[in-house]
Order: C-alpha cells, then sequence, then structure tokens
C-alpha cells in the first residue's frame, strides 16, 4: 500500500527540520521539531493525510541541506501545498516572493498581497502557515523591527534571518 504521506527529518543548525510531503512530494507541514505529530494538526483538513510513513530520505531534504549550507534559494522552487480562503493561500504565494535577506513588516507585507489596510490579516496569514521555511513567514517582522512572533521559536527566526542575511544575493 502507497502510503498517504512521508515524512523525515534533517539536523539543521537550529535544531531538527521535519517535512511532511504528499504522495506527489508537495509540502504539506514542516517545522523544527522531530515530532510529527506536531506537524500534522497544521495541515488543513482538506490535505491532512490518513496516514504518514517514515522515509528514509526524502528529495525535498537535499533543498533544504542546500539552504542549510548557504544557497538560501535552493527552497524557492520546492512545492507546497496549504489550503484556506483566498487572501491567506495568496498571501502565501506572495511571501514565497519576499526575498532572503531583505525581510518585510507585517505592514509592507500586507501592501505586497494587495491589502495594505489588512496588517493583522497579514500577520495572521505567517501565523497559520504549515510550510515553515518554504514559505518564508520567518521574513515578515513587526513595525518596530522586532522577531514577533514565530511557531518554532523566535531563535530559530533569528538564525533563519542571519543565515539569510549572510547569504542572500546583493541585489544589482
Amino acid at each position: 500500500m502507497i502510503p498517504s504521506a512521508r515524512t523525515a527529518t534533517l539536523d539543521t543548525p537550529p535544531g531538527p527540520f521535519t517535512v511532511v510531503v504528499d504522495r506527489d512530494g508537495a509540502v504539506l507541514a514542516s517545522g523544527w521539531t522531530a515530532d510529527v505529530g506536531e506537524l500534522l494538526p497544521v495541515v488543513h483538513r482538506s490535505l491532512r493525510p490518513p496516514s504518514v510513513q517514515p522515509a528514509g530520505h526524502l528529495p525535498v531534504l537535499d533543498a533544504v541541506a542546500a539552504f542549510v549550507a548557504g544557497d538560501v534559494a535552493a527552497i524557492d522552487g520546492v512545492p507546497v501545498r496549504q489550503r484556506s480562503g483566498p487572501f491567506l493561500e495568496d498571501a502565501w504565494q506572495v511571501l514565497r516572493t519576499v526575498p532572503a535577506g531583505t525581510p518585510d513588516s507585517y505592514a509592507a507585507f500586507a501592501a505586497r498581497c494587495g491589502r495594505p489596510a489588512a496588517v493583522r490579516a497579514a500577520a495572521n496569514a505567517c501565523a497559520r502557515n504549515a510550510a515553515a521555511l518554504f514559505v518564508p513567514c520567518h521574513r515578515v517582522l513587526g513595525s518596530d523591527g522586532g522577531l514577533g512572533g514565530f511557531r518554532w521559536g523566535t531563535p530559530v527566526k533569528r538564525w533563519l534571518l542571519d543565515h539569510e542575511a549572510a547569504h542572500a544575493p546583493v541585489p544589482a
């Protein structure tokens, strides 16, 4: 029987990073935990797999390893599958356009989404993002430049931002 989803974990500098992928290899959920049970509840109920089987290695982890090694663009093409209402789905796509090394504020992210007054909705899109790293909600900061929140903890967010700042291509 082919499992409906597979999972694997990779050690990274800020801690173990686990992914849950569907049968097509699209990321359903990911984050800095070794416990897949922490990831499944954030998968939209219409996408939540009935079973998840451990995999020794998943190709998506090659992109994570390349990211950790300094190729911060390696995660850009990884397919992700998330569901919600139109604004959240659009916002998650927009998050994927925030360049590594140049984080947005929540207000700038809301404007990037075409709804400059929707700062709380933009923050909610970050909070409800199931595919951490691949949908880089860590690239959105508070209006005061503070880290704001992050499901996987502000030390992980700080590491990601510092890592991207050190390795992002310099804009032309």
